[in-house]
């Protein structure tokens, strides 16, 4: 929550005009978004409102903007097709409701998965996503930021042309224009912070170029070329079509709701770390996972779609000074205050101005140390860090986390596959002290260290530099210690923790624990 008494006028100002810039940022992509799901653009701008307004008040990051993203929007369109091959009867208003109640109650329900998710302290796995993945999301991720601004300046009769080269060719004799509001634009935000920071730049660039564009009659493709904001008014409370409540209906909207839940909590976990990383603190994302279920669950009520948090908007806001809860909370206000009472002026924008902006985003989060750091890293993490961009712009970012995951758990599997043991005598004892963990992978390994038919009748295995993982482990020791005990011979476990004695099945009755086993503390959530 908001602590006021923490709050400076410096840190007032910054938030509130940091904030300013993000709402009017929001408002083109909360649009192009809503045209990605197959909806009307209000429902974009209702859930951006809504869970940026949540977010920033119940949120783990202060200032982290969340709101309609186009990793969720995206899962919508498959969920619009599902529909419209379930009513192919409707005729074309129909249909489009239909959608939205579908995409109602999923935000609905996906928002309370990710209440759940956060209340069972599930947050903390995102720990599990190492380095190079993270990298490769943040490379990816502003790859994508730099191509969804590609179809701002294509011309309008795109179908005309037969490749991109024609398009691109017919974009700069077409719209030469928004090329140059462009460079104006990320030559604005890289300079004028060297001389002043007294205002974000980027608000400043849209000012000065939309003042320009409209009183010199400058013909720009502006904001309202996208949609027609005249109409929009404050949410309202709606429930989704009772006729959704149905065998049929579940079956489309359960599944499309846990991968809504997921990718919306992996963007907004990552995006978190992301900025722990810029500014040195550290996020909550369990509270997170609860404020962005409560918000998409909210939105879902209201109108609106579900969403996440997004870092283009989220860099935006803290590269211009916004590092608290108020910069997201006036970015989310200014917004639905825009679009309802000053449509016009945001209409009027350019949208090269946007675009600029948002190239310059795309620039400053792509990690260029990590393209030094590919060829100091090991093979593995450059593989996983180059795969995990690849995967994030051609495919899904969910696909990408979980298979960077999975390819560092393979890696990391792979390099600790052995187990060593270093041999010696102790009245007339053999012990075995051996060195690295006990999993699946090095069971192998474990079992070639010992020579159970020449060893003497007394034999210590030592896990002092050792640990059992996992039930692999476990039945390798118990498959050893039925070896010894067919043999006639003892077998003694020293330094075994408690938590791995209990995994031990045949050991138990068998083998001889020594006094001076460890105990192991467990680290809890903060």
């Amino acid at each position: 929550m908001f602590n006021i008494q923490n709050y400076s006028k410096q840190n007032i100002k910054n938030d509130v005009l940091s904030g300013a810039l993000v709402a009017v940022a929001l408002v083109p992509e909360a649009i192009a978004f809503s045209f990605i799901a197959g909806v009307s653009p209000v429902v974009g701008l209702y859930g951006a409102f809504i869970i940026g307004l949540i977010t920033a008040v119940l949120g783990g990051k202060p200032g982290m903007i969340s709101g309609a993203t186009g990793s969720v929007a995206v899962v919508f369109v498959s969920l619009g097709l599902a529909v419209k091959k379930m009513y192919p009867d409707l005729d074309t208003e129909a249909l489009s409701m239909m959608v939205l109640h579908y995409i109602l109650l999923t935000s609905i329900i996906a928002g309370l998965i990710q209440i759940t998710i956060g209340a069972l302290k599930m947050g903390k796995f995102i720990r599990l996503v190492p380095q190079p993945a993270l990298f490769g999301f943040v490379n990816g991720l502003a790859i994508v930021i730099a191509l969804a601004q590609l179809p701002f300046l294509a011309p309008a009769h795109m179908e005309q042309y037969s490749s991109w080269v024609d398009i691109l060719k017919a974009s700069f004799s077409e719209n030469y224009i928004m090329y140059v509001i462009i460079i104006a634009t990320m030559a604005t935000m890289q300079f004028l912070p060297k001389v002043s920071k007294a205002v974000p730049a980027g608000l400043v660039a849209i000012v000065v170029v939309t003042l320009v564009v409209y009183f010199g009659h400058i013909d720009t493709k502006t904001v309202g070329d996208l949609a027609d904001l005249s109409h929009v008014s404050l949410p309202h409370f709606v429930l989704p079509d009772a006729s959704l409540f149905s065998w049929d209906s579940m079956a489309i909207i359960l599944p499309t709701a846990v991968i809504v839940a997921l990718v919306g909590l992996i963007e907004s976990l990552l995006t978190l770390s992301v900025l722990d990383e810029m500014g040195g603190k550290r996020g909550s994302g369990n509270k997170e996972c609860v404020a962005l279920g409560i918000g998409n669950a909210t939105s879902g009520l209201f109108g609106g779609m579900a969403g996440c948090a997004m870092i283009g908007q989220s860099v935006i806001n803290f590269t211009s000074g916004g590092l608290g809860r108020l910069s997201s909370f006036t970015a989310a206000v200014l917004l639905i205050i825009l679009v309802v009472s000053f449509s016009s002026v945001i209409a009027a924008i350019p949208m090269a101005v946007l675009v600029g902006i948002m190239f310059m985003v795309s620039i400053g989060t792509f990690e260029f140390s990590s393209i030094k750091r590919i060829t100091h890293m090991p093979k593995a993490d450059a593989f996983v860090l180059i795969t995990v961009t690849i995967i994030t712009i051609f495919f899904d970012l969910a696909v990408a986390v979980i298979a960077g995951i999975i390819i560092s758990a393979l890696v990391f599997a792979w390099k600790h596959a052995k187990i060593f043991a270093q041999i010696k005598e102790e009245n007339g004892k053999k012990i075995y002290e051996l060195d690295g963990p006990l999993f699946f992978g090095s069971v192998t390994s474990f079992n070639e260290q010992f020579d159970v038919e020449n060893d003497p009748k007394e034999v210590v295995i030592d896990f002092k530099k050792a640990r059992v993982m996992d039930s692999s482990g476990a039945e390798a020791i118990d498959a050893l210690t039925l070896k010894y005990k067919n043999a006639g011979k003892k077998l003694t476990l020293r330094h075994l923790s408690e938590d791995c004695k209990k995994t031990l099945k045949t050991a138990g009755p068998f083998c001889t624990y020594e006094e001076d086993d460890p105990t192991y503390k467990v680290a809890h959530n903060v």
